[in-house]
């Protein structure tokens, strides 16, 4: 896809949520010994993002229904930097939490609102493709912003990370000033009848195969370092390689799904969790050896994007009548599928079972969402066909 300022606007917001989102994970040591707390405890902060994601989707979508979009979108950002400038200046744990709790407020309507706007710049033919190009963003920070971030903060103190956050969101909002065209919201609707859309059947379906695809991501992702320490025998050096391979993956996979999303985003949900169900299996088997693992590591990255964009499109699609609502509690789905992904290997893990059945259960995860694609793709046939309601 040529060069579209406003496509690269809405990546820049969406690179500074990614890094947000990812680089508390790497920073939970430093801050627990700096706000006298224990791992876990600070822990809930990343819980509590994605509660917050959860909750604030669809209330920031529907209470700002008739805001011009890119006013809207300036705003969610605007939301973004003030809640990582609280996270800078907070001096208790509870203090951070709260900021945590603004900061995701925004997280849900941008990428729902965004994945909108950014298909409304380009003809139809080439609207996943936009949408790829948006969420290229959140898997660059996961290359570049995330490790970054994580540096500085264990260098110079967890604050100055959310203080270059901070820096993101503003340069966020002057993008997207400059560039994005003035879109008018919505004529008509409200919000009783686009909560009926959300409960539509086939709306229904779509956000729980969001749920389950990230479910199968983040069985394994959540438990990656200690994999790697304890099962490839790894160095802190080579598990940081691998976060980074995880992420040049997810950028590599986020551009082929797009591509391929706009050919038959079917197809692409098909292929895509097939690869994901023989790579999670794969990746059991090769734990203990480091080459295959690497390779294993990079391939997983792009099936686990690769779906992104046709997953975005598809809930789009199903709630024609309320996109931006779909869109955004679409991205609620995702982290809903986080939580219960964490839940599920930690489970495993309390268990006994052991690694490579955390990633066992990250395939049959993945081999549940095959099963409701290919559900969901009879079901249309039978309509298109025989006419049925």
């Amino acid at each position: 896809m040529k060069i579209n300022p406003p496509l690269l606007a809405l990546a820049a917001g969406a690179f500074g949520i990614g890094v947000t989102e990812f680089a508390p994970m790497g920073l939970l040591p430093v801050i627990a010994n700096d706000l006298g707390v224990s791992i876990p405890t600070a822990g809930l902060l990343i819980s509590a993002y994605a509660m917050g994601v959860m909750l604030g989707a669809p209330l920031m979508t529907l209470t700002t229904g008739r805001v011009p979009r890119r006013t809207l979108l300036i705003s969610l950002m605007a939301i973004f930097t003030i809640g990582n400038l609280l996270a800078a200046i907070s001096t208790s744990y509870e203090m951070l939490l709260v900021a945590r709790l603004v900061t995701s407020l925004n997280h849900g309507a941008f990428f729902g609102v965004g994945s909108i706007v950014a298909a409304s710049l380009v003809p139809q033919n080439r609207r996943a493709g936009a949408v790829a190009a948006m969420f290229m963003g959140l898997t660059i920070a996961n290359v570049v912003g995330v490790p970054l971030a994580t540096w500085a903060g264990d260098l110079i103190g967890w604050r100055a990370a959310f203080w270059g956050m901070a820096a993101l969101g503003l340069v966020a909002m002057m993008s997207l000033r400059l560039t994005l065209p003035n879109v008018a919201a919505a004529v008509g609707g409200d919000m009783i009848s686009e909560l009926k859309v959300l409960v539509r059947g086939p709306v229904l379906l779509a956000l729980a195969l969001t749920v389950l695809s990230s479910t199968a991501m983040f069985t394994v992702f959540t438990y990656i370092a200690p994999i790697l320490q304890q099962e490839t025998q790894a160095s802190i050096a080579f598990v940081t390689a691998m976060l980074v391979t995880y992420g040049v993956g997810l950028t590599v996979g986020n551009w082929l799904g797009g591509r391929f999303a706009d050919r038959s985003v079917d197809r692409t949900l098909i292929a895509t969790l097939i690869s994901l169900v023989v790579l999670l299996v794969a990746f059991a088997l090769a734990m203990p050896f480091v080459v295959p693992t690497a390779v294993l590591i990079f391939l997983w990255g792009v099936a686990s994007f690769a779906l992104v964009p046709p997953l975005q499109m598809r809930v789009m699609a199903a709630a024609s009548g309320a996109p931006n609502l779909a869109s955004a509690v679409n991205i609620g789905a995702f982290n809903l599928g986080n939580a219960i992904g964490a839940a599920l290997g930690g489970a495993v893990i309390a268990g006994g079972l052991g690694y490579p059945v955390v990633s066992l259960v990250g395939a049959m995860a993945a081999a549940s969402g095959l099963a409701l694609v290919l559900l969901m793709a009879r079901r249309r046939a039978a309509v298109a066909v025989c006419g049925l309601p």
